[in-house]
């Protein structure tokens, strides 16, 4: 038996549940977006552990790389932008030319907005969204990153970091956390567990709780309406 999982990046905690809910099935790891009909890479399963977190490599007929703002390569280790390119990769969106042409360039290649590391071997590893990154004091924050270590306490059952405005470090970051029935959690187990994970730098700065986050029709959190949430409420 085999299960798969697609679209974005799963976390390696999220992963780890999904094994030990289906022992004795395979995990086939992909990653895709509707743009590029849904699937673009996958982990073979033998490299599961040996490639621990990584997408994977192109599928068959799909090209990926990982470029810079100039469209270069960049080193094994370095982060940039994944750009696809195959046959699968739509013609545009409909009636919406502008949107087309800021994610297709002139080669019809896609500029997915997801951001990753290569590696020597040319697996890929997701570090986040473009759009999602976090500017707080003088750094530029992934919050994917510090998504996957609240991931791996028990009874999370989703999470999402936003950044909200703020006077002093331009934006604070708090955790949007939806605990399971049964959960432990408080604001104090979760900010313990970050502070002995990350440096002071990456910290959220505090944990909201809800019984569910605003997702779009594919499942992803739109995190726009909790960043517009929480700032309306001056959190």
């Amino acid at each position: 038996r085999y299960f798969t999982t697609a679209g974005g990046a799963l976390p390696p905690a999220g992963l780890a549940r999904l094994r030990a809910m289906l022992p004795g099935a395979t995990p086939v790891v992909m990653y895709g977006q509707t743009e590029g009909t849904a699937r673009l890479s996958y982990l073979p399963p033998e490299d599961l552990e040996r490639k621990a977190g990584s997408i994977g490599r192109g599928i068959p007929g799909v090209t990926l790389e990982v470029l810079d703002k100039d469209g270069q390569p960049v080193a094994p280790g370095e982060t940039g932008e994944i750009v696809a390119s195959g046959e699968n990769i739509m013609v545009g969106y409909w009636a919406d030319p502008d949107e087309t042409a800021r994610v297709l360039d002139a080669q019809h290649r896609l500029w997915t907005g997801d951001l990753a590391r290569v590696d020597e071997d040319g697996y890929l590893f997701v570090v986040g969204r473009e759009k999602d990154m976090i500017k707080s004091g003088a750094f530029r924050i992934n919050p994917k990153e510090i998504e996957d270590i609240v991931q791996e306490l028990e009874g999370v059952l989703a999470c999402g970091i936003v950044g909200v405005e703020d006077p002093l470090l331009g934006e604070r970051m708090v955790v949007c956390l939806v605990p399971g029935p049964e959960a432990a959690l408080d604001e104090k187990t979760v900010l313990t567990h970050l502070k002995q994970r990350l440096p002071h730098w990456k910290q959220p700065q505090s944990v909201r709780f809800y019984e569910e986050l605003p997702r779009t029709s594919s499942g992803k959190i739109r995190k726009h309406l909790l960043k517009e949430a929480l700032e309306a409420e001056g959190v």
